[in-house]
């Protein structure tokens, strides 16, 4: 029987059972290359719609040329259009150790050339080639590479652009030449450069859009971020967020928050970004003033109203016609004036105290509270009609405790505050002083932060802020650091405090250790004694 029955027979069973490579070996003693590269191109389709990720496909397919013509190794290199480079390459034979960016490495000037010319490059004999290219030693003798091998690289074009390379690398056949090695590979590359095309460009589609998501994210953070107001953590993008979306309306905002975490801050920002900026903002502390007075102070009085009340007085929500009228601590006002504020804030009138005249006003209520409204409701000390009225759109303000990942940036900014009305030059803080700072339970908020900071500012002198020159209440050590410290002294405590200081002087002079000592009055012997008693690295300061 002649080679071409036998393919004839091998097709007809082709035809019943589909093409594989050990069907072909049960069918027939002498292997049939041409049906052997029909089912291997049978079998690199089927492998291409297994999955859109490059990285899925590309060692399967190596694999397979591995088992058909008994390649060595074998690359698959995707190039980056924007770049030039090889954004995507996988390697199949490779010895342990060596990684496939290393082989890419050595076939990359052969790679560049494929895609180059758009045609095929053979390298004949591969390990001479490596050897007059200077390849060092013991990759060579790692890869093993026999003397008759040689290396194949077709490019994979899409619509006459190389898109990237397939390359194999494996002894010479005489019998079969490169010709027929060449053939298959390029047909292989043609369905590869189809399918990588596609991918790419969806990868590239991604990849655009992530980018793009980037871009956006930032640019929302950055204008949904209020100039009068720091931090970055998710928190707070939260904040900035329902700023940005209840700021162009005139509904009312109740800002939720305990003590110090700058609720006032929030109105104002609600003020700057509402189409009511160039009007009045009126703030009124209403845990400020008895009762007796509040009234007067939100509505205003007529001349004679009671005593004292020597001429008409206009109140806060008449000063406010037209902008915004921010009720800080609203949780503190009695029932009776509760329920005038309910018809200011469901009606926009009022009367004056000792006036039956209702005036009418344009106004704008941002109402604040550190108290629990909820339970204050179920006492009875707080009006529920009232309470859904301001809660129309709430706005949480976290505490200092929950976004820690801000206190760094709110301390720098209050320290650039204080340097800079002090008329000093700017300060940095010590490490020492930043972990007291990031393990401080902070209960007075921003507030505390603000004047720990200030007071820190006016202790260091215009030098740099350390541990000592915080409050002690940041000092104070919890039950089981107090328990760890039982044991110290004085020579520890001094200890402590000489090492912050030589490790701060330091981090200032990047490590040039003649500076340091200067700076701390100390000789370059003494200096090299300590960083060596207190174990210190140089290299960790260094600039």
């Amino acid at each position: 029987m002649t080679e071409l029955d036998r393919c004839k027979n091998v097709g007809c069973v082709l035809a019943r059972e589909g093409p594989s490579l050990e069907l072909l070996n049960r069918t027939m003693g002498v292997s049939c290359r041409s049906v052997q590269e029909l089912s291997l191109m049978f079998a690199i389709s089927q492998t291409l719609e297994k999955s859109f990720d490059l990285t899925d496909i590309v060692k399967p397919v190596l694999r397979r040329l591995q088992d058909m013509i008994g390649l060595e190794r074998g690359t698959i290199a995707i190039l980056n259009r924007e770049t030039g480079a090889f954004m995507l390459s996988e390697a199949v034979g490779l010895p342990r150790g060596v990684r496939s960016n290393d082989y890419l490495g050595l076939i990359r000037p052969q790679l560049q050339e494929t895609v180059k010319k758009g045609n095929p490059v053979i390298v004949p004999r591969f390990a001479s080639w490596l050897r007059e290219q200077g390849t060092e030693p013991e990759l060579l003798e790692a890869l093993n590479i026999a003397p008759q091998a040689g290396l194949m690289s077709v490019p994979l074009k899409f619509e006459n652009e190389a898109i990237g390379t397939l390359s194999i690398e494996r002894p010479h056949d005489p019998e079969v030449g490169w010709e027929a090695d060449l053939r298959i590979l390029s047909m292989i590359a043609s369905i590869i450069a189809q399918a990588a095309r596609v991918r790419q460009q969806a990868a590239e589609r991604i990849q655009s859009l992530r980018e793009e998501n980037d871009r956006l994210q930032k640019e929302i953070a950055h204008s949904f971020r209020p100039r009068n107001m720091i931090g970055n953590s998710s928190l707070m993008q939260s904040v900035y967020y329902h700023i940005e979306q209840v700021a162009t309306s005139v509904t009312s905002v109740l800002i939720r928050g305990e003590s110090g975490t700058g609720k006032e801050l929030v109105a104002k920002a609600l003020h700057e970004k509402s189409p009511r900026k160039k009007q009045p903002f009126v703030k009124f502390n209403c845990a400020a003033l008895p009762d007796s007075i509040i009234e007067s102070e939100l509505f205003g009085h007529e001349k004679g109203a009671f005593t004292g009340a020597l001429a008409m007085r206009k109140g806060r929500f008449e000063l406010a016609h037209g902008g915004t009228i921010f009720l800080d601590e609203i949780g503190d006002i009695s029932i009776s004036t509760q329920i005038k504020l309910l018809r200011v804030l469901q009606e926009r009138e009022f009367e004056r105290v000792g006036s039956q005249k209702t005036q009418k006003v344009d106004v704008r209520i941002i109402a604040a509270t550190s108290r629990d409204l909820e339970a204050m409701m179920e006492e009875g000390t707080f009006r529920e009609d009232l309470y859904y009225r301001l809660n129309v759109f709430p706005i949480y303000m976290p505490p200092l405790r929950e976004r820690t990942c801000d206190i760094l940036m709110l301390a720098d900014h209050f320290i650039d505050k204080y340097t800079a009305r002090a008329g000093g030059k700017p300060v940095r803080i010590s490490s020492a002083a930043i972990d007291l700072l990031m393990s401080y339970h902070w209960p007075g908020n921003v507030r505390e932060l603000e004047n720990c900071v200030e007071r820190a500012v006016l202790l260091s002198k215009g030098q740099s802020i350390k541990a000592h020159h915080l409050p002690p209440t940041l000092q104070k050590k919890n039950a089981a650091e107090r328990r760890e410290s039982e044991s110290s002294t004085l020579e520890d405590a001094i200890q402590a405090v000489e090492r912050e200081m030589i490790v701060d002087t330091l981090k200032e002079t990047g490590s040039n250790m003649a500076e340091a000592a200067r700076r701390l009055g100390l000789t370059e012997r003494k200096m090299g004694l300590r960083v060596k008693k207190y174990g210190i690295d140089l290299k960790r300061y260094a600039k």
